[in-house]
């Protein structure tokens, strides 16, 4: 499956929802998929979530308007919790942490959703944020902090234990399998694929079955994600390909790319400093890379450092570079050729979720028109990979 994510779009109620599909992911299909059914991955705000939860016949109903539609629901973004829209987000984007009552709460529900929207013998993906942020005596490096976040982790072990536990009913009741797919982010308590696999060994395996586990926990490889942690694609899936953690979604994703020697982009770069979210930024010098949790800390240090500069902001897929600035883009062809037919990797969700705070020079006329562009372009490069196939069959 391929699809894009509606976390794009505001609004928190399941009436917002429903609207924000009618206005603009039909819009996006009559230019992307006119004929056959689209995929979606669909993002519910906590309260939604609850809400249709509570209802089955307004589940029934949502699920009878949505085939109808030709939308096909295989994924759901369970990394916002809330608004993610608002005014500034930064890092309230990570709570509640997985530590608590809320986090475990929320997911639980979207996979019973999920569960009853996928059709019978498929498998369904949530992608979740990598535990949460550090705690702020993090930046200190102390032994307080490591302690503290190591229970943090220990906690949230024992959340995703018994959510575990929760799938596996679900698929027994069923015979849908939903995954729980952990999703690195740069500055996390999960930042690189080295630390969600330390967390797996340490922390999940051998509390319970392992073969449960590995089918019910999984990763959200975020493409852009790996890129400004300077990661190699193909070692991030080797690494998940060779301790038997499987990848349950990629998510299509691309950062701005800058070197400070191209005149402008210094002043390109900081129109993209903005107050709704963060863009975490790595810079990459002779092996050495510094990262900062935001642009303005980058900036403040000096754009002409030497090195390679790699920010968190989701641009178009597509934008092989936004005036003189680069993209990541180039990390999606590796990301897609360093993936095998064994991996069973199936679903594919392009997430631009930051088309409403681009500079205004790069934004697009018509929103539904940039989203049908990125998913003709992602399908294109899927096919010239090899994963090939009907993508939305």
């Amino acid at each position: 499956m391929l699809g894009y994510c509606t976390n794009v779009h505001p609004g928190t109620t399941l009436a917002e929802v429903r609207a924000n599909l009618e206005w603009h992911a039909l819009a996006v299909k009559r230019r992307f998929s006119p004929d056959q059914p689209m995929g979606i991955g669909l993002w519910l705000a906590a309260d939604a979530a609850s809400e249709l939860v509570g209802q089955p016949e307004a589940l029934a109903d949502f699920k009878a308007w949505l085939d109808d539609a030709g939308l096909r629901v295989f994924t759901f973004n369970g990394f916002p919790y809330g608004t993610f829209h608002g005014d500034v987000v930064k890092h309230a984007v990570y709570t509640p942490d997985w530590t608590t009552q809320e986090r475990y709460q929320y997911t639980l529900d979207l996979a019973r959703l999920l569960a009853a929207l996928i059709p019978e013998g498929g498998d369904g993906s949530i992608s979740t944020l990598p535990l949460g942020w550090p705690s702020p005596l993090w930046a200190t490096d102390t032994d307080a902090a490591r302690r503290q976040d190591d229970a943090r982790r220990a906690a949230s072990a024992r959340r995703l234990t018994d959510l575990v536990h929760q799938l596996a009913r679900i698929e027994l009741d069923t015979g849908k399998c939903i995954h729980v797919d952990l999703e690195p982010e740069p500055g996390c308590l999960l930042s690189r694929s080295t630390d969600l696999v330390a967390f797996f060994q340490e922390h999940l395996l051998g509390t319970v079955d392992d073969v449960s586990v590995l089918g019910y926990l999984q990763v959200c490889h975020d493409v852009c994600h790996a890129a400004v942690m300077f990661e190699q694609q193909a070692d991030v899936l080797n690494l998940y390909r060779s301790t038997g953690i499987k990848v349950g979604k990629v998510q299509v994703s691309s950062a701005i790319e800058a070197d400070g020697v191209r005149e402008g982009q210094d002043g390109a770069i900081r129109q993209f400093v903005e107050p709704r979210y963060l863009h975490q930024t790595c810079v990459s010098y002779k092996g050495e890379v510094d990262f900062y949790e935001d642009l303005p800390p980058a900036l403040d240090r000096g754009f002409g450092k030497l090195g390679t500069w790699r920010t968190h902001f989701h641009v178009p897929v597509y934008a092989e570079s936004l005036g003189v600035l680069g993209t990541t883009r180039d990390e999606i062809d590796r990301c897609f050729s360093a993936i095998q037919p064994d991996d069973g990797v199936q679903h594919f969700e392009v997430e631009t979720y930051a088309w409403g705070v681009l500079p205004e020079e790069h934004r697009v006329d018509e929103l539904a028109e940039g989203i049908a562009k990125e998913l003709a372009w992602t399908g294109e490069r899927l096919r010239a990979a090899g994963i090939e196939a009907a993508l939305n069959d």
